[in-house]
């Protein structure tokens, strides 16, 4: 580990648990279709990252679902729709957090080589506390438990705003902000550590922008395995990332490429 590194914050789905962050695309379809207007996977996953809130807001002001939900309810979304959306996912999402809690491979591990060279592991996430619920024994069950959690409603704004890595560092006591590092595998998480002023790493394989399970991801044709990451990696280098991995196994040595202190 590098010697001058204080603190990692994680990112959760997609990055730490629930390879292609699976979870919140099967509540979020669950809770569109219950209210008329299914979605595709496609729509989810563009505003991935976002507290739910946020991103519920964020599909109903796309105009192909705007034009559904005016055809399904003779009216235009407004934020009381929102707000009565985000008031039913909460259930939905325990369950579906739930059975895709798994640790994505090497996750554990890169925690305690971290933890064992005095490094501070934080981790926020896009989920409310009571989403989290189930989670946090599943995942400390395998191995990983970190040392801050903050999640959507702890601060005053949530991704891309930098307050939930703010928090982190500050409850952690980690600082100056170059000697800590973001991983995330969406781009909005990765606007959020530069907004900060960290390092920054994508995950570009396990995560939002492949968008497949492992099992779904290892069955792939190389090629078009391949091409995906290519694309998803695009996309975190466009949203800022210092440096783009296929998965936090491989963090490690990307820590080795950054200047940090």
């Amino acid at each position: 580990m590098h010697p001058a590194l204080k603190a990692v914050v994680f990112d959760w789905a997609g990055t730490m648990i629930d390879f292609g962050s699976r979870a919140p695309v099967v509540a979020l379809c669950k809770l569109f279709e219950a209210a008329g207007v299914p979605l595709t996977e496609a729509e989810v996953r563009a505003d991935m990252g976002m507290a739910k809130s946020d991103h519920i807001a964020a599909i109903l002001a796309g105009p192909r679902v705007r034009d559904a939900w005016i055809a399904e309810h003779d009216k235009a979304p407004d934020a009381g729709d929102a707000a009565a959306l985000f008031a039913d996912i909460g259930p939905m999402m325990r369950e579906a957090a739930r059975e895709c809690a798994q640790l994505i491979p090497g996750a554990a591990d890169v925690a305690g080589r971290l933890r064992a060279a005095g490094v501070k592991i934080g981790s926020c996430t896009g989920y409310t506390r009571a989403m989290m619920v189930d989670i946090l024994p599943l995942a400390e069950a395998q191995g990983y438990k970190p040392d801050m959690l903050v999640c959507a409603g702890d601060t005053a704004a949530g991704r891309p705003s930098p307050l939930m890595l703010w928090k982190n560092l500050v409850e952690l006591g980690a600082w100056p902000a170059t000697a800590c590092v973001k991983l995330d595998d969406a781009a909005v998480g990765i606007a959020e550590g530069r907004a900060a002023g960290v390092w920054t790493i994508g995950v570009a394989a396990s995560g939002n922008g492949v968008g497949l399970s492992r099992d779904a991801f290892n069955a792939l044709a190389a090629d078009d395995r391949s091409a995906r990451v290519a694309n998803a990696r695009a996309e975190l280098e466009a949203a800022g990332a210092h440096l783009v991995i296929d998965s936090v196994a491989d963090l490690p040595e990307a820590l080795a490429k950054l200047a940090i202190g």
